[in-house]
Protein backbone atom coordinates (compact mmCIF):
# COMPACT_ATOMS: atom_id res chain seq x y z
CA UNK A 1 0.00 0.00 0.00
CA UNK A 2 2.93 2.32 -0.62
CA UNK A 3 0.84 4.00 -3.34
CA UNK A 4 -1.54 5.30 -0.70
CA UNK A 5 1.25 6.61 1.53
CA UNK A 6 2.90 8.32 -1.46
CA UNK A 7 -0.41 10.04 -2.25
CA UNK A 8 -0.83 11.23 1.34
CA UNK A 9 2.73 12.55 1.41
CA UNK A 10 2.30 14.27 -1.96
CA UNK A 11 -0.87 16.05 -0.86
CA UNK A 12 0.69 17.18 2.43
CA UNK A 13 3.75 18.56 0.66
CA UNK A 14 2.19 19.94 -2.53
CA UNK A 15 -1.48 20.59 -1.81
CA UNK A 16 -3.11 23.97 -1.43
CA UNK A 17 -4.98 24.96 1.71
CA UNK A 18 -8.65 25.51 1.02
CA UNK A 19 -11.93 26.09 2.78
CA UNK A 20 -14.65 23.47 2.48
CA UNK A 21 -18.33 22.75 3.07
CA UNK A 22 -17.70 21.50 6.62
CA UNK A 23 -15.64 24.58 7.64
CA UNK A 24 -12.87 22.27 8.84
CA UNK A 25 -10.31 23.24 6.21
CA UNK A 26 -8.35 20.93 3.92
CA UNK A 27 -5.08 20.59 2.07
CA UNK A 28 -6.02 19.52 -1.42
CA UNK A 29 -4.68 18.37 -4.79
CA UNK A 30 -6.89 18.22 -7.86
CA UNK A 31 -6.46 15.03 -9.86
CA UNK A 32 -4.57 12.04 -8.44
CA UNK A 33 -4.52 8.39 -9.50
CA UNK A 34 -3.31 5.21 -7.80
CA UNK A 35 -3.35 1.61 -9.05
CA UNK A 36 -3.66 -1.57 -6.97
CA UNK A 37 -2.73 -5.00 -8.33
CA UNK A 38 -5.38 -7.32 -6.89
CA UNK A 39 -3.40 -10.38 -7.98
CA UNK A 40 -0.81 -9.47 -5.33
CA UNK A 41 -3.31 -9.47 -2.46
CA UNK A 42 -6.31 -7.64 -1.06
CA UNK A 43 -5.64 -3.91 -0.48
CA UNK A 44 -6.86 -3.56 3.09
CA UNK A 45 -4.69 -0.91 4.73
CA UNK A 46 -1.88 -2.26 6.92
CA UNK A 47 -0.46 1.02 8.25
CA UNK A 48 -3.49 1.36 10.50
CA UNK A 49 -5.90 -1.23 11.86
CA UNK A 50 -8.97 -1.73 9.68
CA UNK A 51 -11.95 -4.08 9.74
CA UNK A 52 -13.47 -5.68 6.66
CA UNK A 53 -16.95 -6.27 8.09
CA UNK A 54 -18.26 -2.66 7.98
CA UNK A 55 -16.80 -2.25 4.49
CA UNK A 56 -18.53 -5.40 3.28
CA UNK A 57 -21.82 -4.58 5.03
CA UNK A 58 -21.96 -1.16 3.38
CA UNK A 59 -21.27 -2.72 -0.02
CA UNK A 60 -24.00 -5.34 0.50
CA UNK A 61 -26.34 -2.46 1.47
CA UNK A 62 -25.55 -0.71 -1.83
CA UNK A 63 -26.10 -3.95 -3.76
CA UNK A 64 -29.52 -4.38 -2.13
CA UNK A 65 -30.50 -0.95 -3.35
CA UNK A 66 -31.20 0.14 0.23
CA UNK A 67 -30.84 3.79 1.28
CA UNK A 68 -31.98 3.68 4.90
CA UNK A 69 -29.34 3.50 7.62
CA UNK A 70 -31.42 1.01 9.65
CA UNK A 71 -29.86 -1.90 7.72
CA UNK A 72 -26.43 -0.69 8.82
CA UNK A 73 -27.44 0.31 12.34
CA UNK A 74 -28.91 -3.16 12.93
CA UNK A 75 -25.46 -4.55 12.06
CA UNK A 76 -23.61 -2.07 14.27
CA UNK A 77 -22.15 -0.23 11.29
CA UNK A 78 -22.16 3.46 12.10
CA UNK A 79 -20.42 5.12 9.15
CA UNK A 80 -23.53 6.92 7.83
CA UNK A 81 -25.13 7.98 11.12
CA UNK A 82 -24.04 11.63 11.26
CA UNK A 83 -25.78 12.77 8.07
CA UNK A 84 -29.39 11.82 8.88
CA UNK A 85 -28.83 12.93 12.48
CA UNK A 86 -27.61 16.33 11.30
CA UNK A 87 -30.76 16.61 9.18
CA UNK A 88 -32.97 15.41 12.05
CA UNK A 89 -31.71 18.21 14.31
CA UNK A 90 -33.47 20.67 12.00
CA UNK A 91 -36.78 18.75 12.06
CA UNK A 92 -39.76 19.59 14.25
CA UNK A 93 -39.58 16.07 15.75
CA UNK A 94 -36.17 16.79 17.28
CA UNK A 95 -36.27 16.67 21.08
CA UNK A 96 -32.60 17.35 21.83
CA UNK A 97 -31.69 13.71 21.42
CA UNK A 98 -27.98 12.90 21.30
CA UNK A 99 -26.58 11.02 18.33
CA UNK A 100 -26.59 7.82 20.41
CA UNK A 101 -30.25 8.35 21.36
CA UNK A 102 -31.14 9.03 17.73
CA UNK A 103 -29.44 5.80 16.61
CA UNK A 104 -31.21 3.81 19.32
CA UNK A 105 -34.55 5.10 17.99
CA UNK A 106 -33.50 4.04 14.48
CA UNK A 107 -32.68 0.60 15.86
CA UNK A 108 -35.86 0.06 17.86
CA UNK A 109 -38.60 2.10 16.17
CA UNK A 110 -39.47 1.06 12.61
CA UNK A 111 -41.65 4.07 11.92
CA UNK A 112 -39.04 6.48 13.24
CA UNK A 113 -36.40 4.77 11.06
CA UNK A 114 -38.59 5.06 7.97
CA UNK A 115 -39.15 8.75 8.62
CA UNK A 116 -35.68 9.83 9.73
CA UNK A 117 -33.24 7.12 8.64
CA UNK A 118 -33.41 7.55 4.90
CA UNK A 119 -30.55 9.24 3.07
CA UNK A 120 -32.45 9.99 -0.12
CA UNK A 121 -31.62 8.36 -3.48
CA UNK A 122 -27.94 7.68 -2.73
CA UNK A 123 -25.73 4.89 -4.09
CA UNK A 124 -28.00 1.87 -3.80
CA UNK A 125 -30.94 3.68 -5.36
CA UNK A 126 -28.89 4.79 -8.36
CA UNK A 127 -27.16 1.41 -8.80
CA UNK A 128 -30.40 -0.57 -8.76
CA UNK A 129 -33.12 1.88 -9.85
CA UNK A 130 -31.47 4.83 -11.57
CA UNK A 131 -33.57 8.00 -11.47
CA UNK A 132 -36.41 5.86 -10.10
CA UNK A 133 -37.00 4.60 -13.64
CA UNK A 134 -36.37 0.89 -13.11
CA UNK A 135 -32.88 0.96 -14.61
CA UNK A 136 -30.81 -1.66 -12.78
CA UNK A 137 -27.28 -0.56 -13.62
CA UNK A 138 -25.68 -3.34 -11.58
CA UNK A 139 -27.62 -6.16 -13.24
CA UNK A 140 -27.04 -4.54 -16.63
CA UNK A 141 -23.29 -4.23 -16.21
CA UNK A 142 -22.94 -7.86 -15.12
CA UNK A 143 -24.94 -8.98 -18.14
CA UNK A 144 -22.76 -6.77 -20.35
CA UNK A 145 -19.52 -8.17 -18.90
CA UNK A 146 -20.73 -11.72 -19.53
CA UNK A 147 -22.15 -11.23 -23.01
CA UNK A 148 -20.17 -8.34 -24.50
CA UNK A 149 -16.84 -8.38 -22.65
CA UNK A 150 -15.02 -6.03 -25.05
CA UNK A 151 -17.59 -3.28 -24.57
CA UNK A 152 -16.33 0.09 -23.34
CA UNK A 153 -19.70 0.72 -21.67
CA UNK A 154 -19.40 -1.39 -18.52
CA UNK A 155 -20.36 1.61 -16.41
CA UNK A 156 -22.25 2.31 -13.19
CA UNK A 157 -22.98 5.94 -12.31
CA UNK A 158 -24.04 7.03 -8.84
CA UNK A 159 -24.02 10.67 -9.87
CA UNK A 160 -27.48 11.68 -11.05
CA UNK A 161 -27.90 15.43 -11.60
CA UNK A 162 -31.69 15.08 -11.55
CA UNK A 163 -31.68 13.73 -7.98
CA UNK A 164 -28.43 14.90 -6.41
CA UNK A 165 -30.16 17.67 -4.44
CA UNK A 166 -32.42 15.07 -2.81
CA UNK A 167 -29.46 13.14 -1.35
CA UNK A 168 -28.26 13.75 2.22
CA UNK A 169 -24.71 13.44 0.86
CA UNK A 170 -24.10 13.58 -2.90
CA UNK A 171 -22.03 10.58 -4.06
CA UNK A 172 -18.30 10.99 -3.55
CA UNK A 173 -17.43 7.74 -5.35
CA UNK A 174 -19.54 8.69 -8.29
CA UNK A 175 -18.63 6.72 -11.43
CA UNK A 176 -17.11 3.30 -12.11
CA UNK A 177 -16.07 1.46 -15.22
CA UNK A 178 -15.13 -2.20 -15.62
CA UNK A 179 -12.66 -3.61 -18.13
CA UNK A 180 -12.27 -7.21 -19.30
CA UNK A 181 -8.78 -8.18 -20.46
CA UNK A 182 -8.25 -9.09 -24.10
CA UNK A 183 -7.67 -12.75 -23.23
CA UNK A 184 -11.07 -12.87 -21.46
CA UNK A 185 -9.57 -13.91 -18.11
CA UNK A 186 -9.38 -10.81 -15.95
CA UNK A 187 -11.63 -8.02 -14.68
CA UNK A 188 -10.40 -4.59 -13.64
CA UNK A 189 -12.28 -1.58 -12.27
CA UNK A 190 -11.64 2.15 -12.34
CA UNK A 191 -13.44 4.41 -9.89
CA UNK A 192 -13.74 8.15 -10.39
CA UNK A 193 -14.17 9.73 -6.97
CA UNK A 194 -15.07 13.41 -7.10
CA UNK A 195 -14.06 14.06 -3.47
CA UNK A 196 -11.82 11.94 -1.26
CA UNK A 197 -11.02 12.25 2.44
CA UNK A 198 -7.57 10.66 2.29
CA UNK A 199 -7.21 9.69 5.94
CA UNK A 200 -10.68 8.37 6.80
CA UNK A 201 -12.45 7.69 3.53
CA UNK A 202 -9.90 6.52 0.98
CA UNK A 203 -8.68 3.37 2.78
CA UNK A 204 -12.34 2.34 3.11
CA UNK A 205 -13.05 3.14 -0.56
CA UNK A 206 -10.04 1.19 -1.85
CA UNK A 207 -11.06 -1.94 0.04
CA UNK A 208 -14.74 -1.54 -0.87
CA UNK A 209 -14.24 -1.31 -4.62
CA UNK A 210 -11.52 -3.97 -4.64
CA UNK A 211 -14.07 -6.24 -2.94
CA UNK A 212 -16.79 -5.21 -5.39
CA UNK A 213 -14.48 -6.00 -8.31
CA UNK A 214 -13.69 -9.43 -6.87
CA UNK A 215 -17.38 -10.21 -6.32
CA UNK A 216 -18.33 -9.21 -9.87
CA UNK A 217 -15.35 -11.13 -11.23
CA UNK A 218 -16.51 -14.28 -9.45
CA UNK A 219 -20.07 -14.13 -10.78
CA UNK A 220 -18.82 -13.45 -14.34
CA UNK A 221 -16.22 -16.27 -14.24
CA UNK A 222 -13.27 -13.88 -14.31
CA UNK A 223 -10.36 -13.09 -11.99
CA UNK A 224 -10.04 -9.66 -10.36
CA UNK A 225 -6.85 -8.02 -11.64
CA UNK A 226 -6.58 -4.29 -10.94
CA UNK A 227 -8.34 -1.49 -9.12
CA UNK A 228 -7.61 1.97 -10.49
CA UNK A 229 -8.55 4.85 -8.20
CA UNK A 230 -8.90 8.25 -9.87
CA UNK A 231 -9.64 11.14 -7.53
CA UNK A 232 -10.85 14.64 -8.33
CA UNK A 233 -10.39 16.61 -5.09
CA UNK A 234 -7.90 14.56 -3.05
CA UNK A 235 -7.74 16.19 0.35
CA UNK A 236 -6.57 15.81 3.92
CA UNK A 237 -8.60 17.61 6.57
CA UNK A 238 -6.56 19.98 8.69
CA UNK A 239 -7.44 18.09 11.87
CA UNK A 240 -5.93 14.93 10.34
CA UNK A 241 -2.48 16.36 9.53
CA UNK A 242 -0.75 14.99 12.62
CA UNK A 243 -2.34 11.54 12.56
CA UNK A 244 -1.66 10.99 8.87
CA UNK A 245 1.99 11.94 9.41
CA UNK A 246 2.10 9.14 11.97
CA UNK A 247 0.64 6.77 9.40
CA UNK A 248 3.06 7.84 6.66
CA UNK A 249 5.98 7.01 8.97
CA UNK A 250 4.83 3.39 9.30
CA UNK A 251 6.18 0.65 7.05
CA UNK A 252 3.49 -1.24 5.08
CA UNK A 253 3.07 -4.92 5.94
CA UNK A 254 2.26 -7.80 3.54
CA UNK A 255 -1.25 -7.78 2.12
CA UNK A 256 -3.94 -10.18 3.25
CA UNK A 257 -5.93 -12.48 0.97
CA UNK A 258 -9.63 -12.16 0.17
CA UNK A 259 -11.70 -15.34 0.39
CA UNK A 260 -15.15 -15.37 -1.23
CA UNK A 261 -17.51 -18.33 -0.99
CA UNK A 262 -17.02 -19.98 -4.41
CA UNK A 263 -20.57 -21.37 -4.33
CA UNK A 264 -22.07 -17.89 -4.80
CA UNK A 265 -22.97 -17.43 -8.47
CA UNK A 266 -25.08 -14.23 -8.31
CA UNK A 267 -23.97 -10.83 -7.01
CA UNK A 268 -27.34 -10.58 -5.24
CA UNK A 269 -26.78 -13.79 -3.23
CA UNK A 270 -23.68 -12.72 -1.30
CA UNK A 271 -24.05 -12.41 2.47
CA UNK A 272 -21.56 -11.23 5.04
CA UNK A 273 -20.71 -14.86 5.82
CA UNK A 274 -19.49 -15.35 2.23
CA UNK A 275 -16.79 -12.68 2.57
CA UNK A 276 -13.63 -13.33 4.59
CA UNK A 277 -9.95 -12.42 4.66
CA UNK A 278 -6.94 -14.39 5.82
CA UNK A 279 -3.46 -13.35 6.89
CA UNK A 280 -4.34 -9.78 7.81
CA UNK A 281 -1.75 -7.99 9.90
CA UNK A 282 -1.48 -4.29 10.60
CA UNK A 283 -0.08 -1.54 12.74
CA UNK A 284 -2.31 -0.16 15.51
CA UNK A 285 -5.46 1.94 15.27
CA UNK A 286 -5.39 5.60 14.27
CA UNK A 287 -8.39 7.83 14.86
CA UNK A 288 -9.66 11.01 13.23
CA UNK A 289 -12.85 13.06 13.48
CA UNK A 290 -15.44 12.81 10.68
CA UNK A 291 -16.21 16.13 8.97
CA UNK A 292 -19.97 16.35 8.38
Amino acid sequence: MKQYLEMARYVLENGEDRGDRTNTGTRSVFGYQTRYNLLEGFPLMTTKKMYLRPIAEELLWFIKGDTNIKYLVDRNVNIWNEWPYDDYKNHQDYKNETLDEFIEKIRTDEEFAKKHGNLGPVYGAQWRNFNNEGIDQLANVIDSIKNNPNSRRHIISAWNPAQVDKMKLPPCHSFLQFYVSGDGKYLSCQLYQRSADIFLGVPFNIASYALFTAMIAQVTNLTAKEFVHTIGDAHIYSNHFDVIKTQIAREPLPLCQLELNPEVKSIFDFTIDDIKISGYQSHGKLKGEVAV
